[in-house]
């Protein structure tokens, strides 16, 4: 059985999640690789704030606004 996916902006706070994939551009793409955030990689949401989404991968956080966050489609694993 297959997860669903939903926007990063749209999951929970503290629920392990992995990314499904990514509905942008060749520049959001560039960005979110250099951030080290790919499909496949595992996050957690920290907080979510009203512009922003904090998420945690292994030690590093992440800041990441709404809009972008709108075009992580991610799943609960």
């Amino acid at each position: 059985m297959a997860s669903e996916t939903m926007p990063l902006s749209m999951a929970q706070a503290g629920v392990a999640l992995r990314i499904s994939t990514i509905l942008g551009g060749s520049s959001l793409l560039r960005k979110l690789t250099e951030m080290g955030l790919n499909a496949g990689t595992e996050l957690q949401i920290r907080q979510q704030q009203r512009g922003s989404v904090v998420v945690c991968r292994g030690n590093m956080r992440y800041a990441i606004g709404l809009g972008m966050a709108h075009k992580i489609m991610v799943e609960i694993i």
